[in-house]
């Protein structure tokens, strides 16, 4: 039986989640990049702790929704290369995910909805708790089909999302 697992502590950084080993997954490339998702959502508490606006706030979140979709096309094409078993049903989730902030995103340029704590607060519970339950298990099923724990370079996401936003 799956046990849940609890979402890391709040941060007392300041920072909405603060990185820590219990969101590793063992995998440097795929830590790398739920870092800088980490990194894009403290970056969205601040604008909307510090009152930056409505436009700065709907960029952030923009730059996070775009990454999110760059991070779910790699992790889904290492799963189909080594034959995860539960491809389908981590894929539905990512797919869920995606469809739940492309309504948010109609919501806000409406006008219906706002960048409010209330929106980071759920993405937070979700990125946390989908990486500490479902991103756990392939990890170790990676490792076993030959995927590399570490390495020296910077992940392939991060190359990428600074070639074309430097």
């Amino acid at each position: 039986m799956n046990q849940i697992a609890e979402t890391p502590r709040p941060a007392s950084s300041g920072n909405l989640i603060d990185w820590s080993d219990e969101l590793s997954v063992g995998i440097q490339e795929i830590d790398d990049q739920h870092q800088f998702l980490v990194e894009l959502l403290n970056k969205l508490h601040r604008a909307i702790h510090q009152r930056q606006g409505k436009a700065a706030a709907e960029a952030i979140l923009g730059e996070l929704v775009d990454y999110t979709k760059i991070h779910f096309a790699v992790e889904e094409s290492l799963m189909r290369i080594l034959g995860y078993p539960a491809y389908d049903d981590h894929k539905q989730q990512h797919d869920h995910l995606i469809d739940e902030i492309h309504a948010l995103q109609d919501k806000l340029a409406s006008g219906k909805a706002s960048v409010t704590f209330e929106l980071l607060h759920f993405l937070r519970i979700w990125l946390t708790k989908h990486i500490m339950e479902d991103d756990q298990h392939y990890g170790p099923f990676f490792l076993s089909r030959g995927a590399v724990a570490t390495t020296e370079k910077k992940s392939i996401a991060g190359r990428l999302w600074q070639s074309l936003f430097g």
